[in-house]
């Protein structure tokens, strides 16, 4: 767990396996392409509760959306295969900034949701994926509503006011 003055971090990946001989690692990205993962980048390491900080050597393409990620100080396959399992955490003032319409899933966590005729739905409380697009869970006292993140739903996403506007689809809330 980071201390108090720790800066916040957001995991981007997850280490899948070892690669080769060499210490490489099979990493499977949250978002690829991963700009976060870049040769040089300090990245935070976490398993089992367990933080440790490694620095990028080098990051290629491998295969359908995965990275072969060389870590300093990572030499063989067994520290390789020791990492396995291992989350990959960016520190959140590290990430790019996002473009024009774009946003972090992180940001949006504790997001106040409302339909665009003024009714609240509650707060986002998680986001995962479908495979077609991504969902938010939106949670208050009396209900859960899982919202598609797609632009025929999501209207606004006003961040300084830490607010989300949609328009529900039909048969969404009932």
């Amino acid at each position: 767990m980071p201390g108090r003055d720790a800066p916040a971090a957001v995991a981007v990946a997850e280490v899948v396996g070892a690669h080769g001989l060499r210490g490489l690692l099979r990493v499977h990205p949250y978002q690829p392409p991963a700009p976060s993962l870049a040769r040089g980048r300090t990245v935070v390491l976490e398993r089992e509760g367990v933080r440790q900080t490694a620095r990028i050597a080098s990051v290629a393409p491998h295969g359908r959306g995965r990275l072969l990620v060389g870590l300093a100080g990572v030499a063989d396959r067994s520290a390789a295969e020791a990492l396995a399992g291992a989350r990959i955490l960016v520190h959140t003032d590290e990430l790019p900034a996002p473009g024009a319409g774009e946003f972090y899933y992180h940001e949006v966590v504790g997001f106040a949701v409302a339909t665009t005729a003024g009714e609240p739905l509650g707060r986002i409380t998680e986001t995962f994926s479908t495979g077609l697009n991504d969902v938010w869970v939106v949670r208050d006292d009396r209900r859960e509503v899982l919202l598609p993140v797609i632009a025929d739903v999501v209207r606004t996403i006003d961040r300084p006011a830490r607010r989300v506007v949609v328009v529900p689809l039909p048969g969404l809330l009932d």
